[in-house]
């Protein structure tokens, strides 16, 4: 894959811009972006960038992070405190995200979508109230392992690290997470599958796969 340098800037712009001419696949009136990569990539702080571009540019905006959807920790950590096969397949509620955050969102869905189901900290239900998007709102997901799921987004942005890089920028208590996105990479490919890839290595100097250059339309 031939990568082009680009500031942060840019590529937000960029990225917003295609979305507010975008349309969903399935005919719902919102639309739905990952900001997919692990957690030493930034995808919190890709996204709030995200969703303050969108928002000048006239649409609603939820950002939603998969930390607050973990399953309950008696389940997740029922092999082990770092077990990268459980990090991999079990930690987060994907049935979750489907129920209380896509469903709202599909054709004839409330839009009352739920931002946050449990505490990552304390391991309880936050209650969170219920958050209505206005049609022509856009959901923008983050967080490690979104692609794959079958979940129905309408742009997939990777912000994509070498192993080397990934390892550098890892937290020493977070390093044995590592075997699960190896395992992301050969069984999802998402520099392969999303429509964004971002290369951040280095934080100061991205590039990325200028899908729209010389494009009428948005490819998949």
């Amino acid at each position: 894959m031939r990568l082009e340098p680009i500031t942060w800037e840019r590529l937000t712009e960029a990225v917003a811009d295609r979305i507010a001419k975008r349309r969903a696949d399935d005919g719902s009136p919102w639309l739905r972006v990952a900001v997919d990569g692990a957690p030493a990539a930034g995808t919190a702080g890709a996204a709030g960038a995200l969703a303050e571009a969108l928002r000048l540019r006239g649409r609603a905006v939820r950002v939603v992070g998969t930390g607050g959807f973990l399953r309950p920790a008696s389940l997740r950590l029922e092999l082990g405190r770092e077990d990268p096969d459980s990090f991999y397949d079990g930690w987060f509620d994907t049935g979750a995200l489907w129920r209380e955050v896509f469903g709202p969102l599909e054709p004839g869905g409330s839009g009352r979508v739920l931002p946050d189901l449990r505490d990552p900290v304390t391991d309880r239900s936050t209650r969170s109230p219920r958050i209505e998007l206005p049609p022509g709102g856009v959901l923008v997901l983050h967080g490690p392992l979104l692609l794959g799921h079958w979940f129905p987004f309408d742009l997939t942005v990777h912000l994509r690290l070498s192993s080397g890089a990934l390892r550098r920028r890892t937290d020493a208590a977070e390093l044995w997470t590592l075997p699960a996105f190896e395992r992301y990479e050969q069984e999802v490919s998402p520099s392969e599958s999303a429509d964004v890839v971002v290369r951040a290595d280095d934080p100061r100097h991205p590039a990325w796969n200028a899908p729209w250059e010389g494009r009428d339309g948005i490819g998949r």
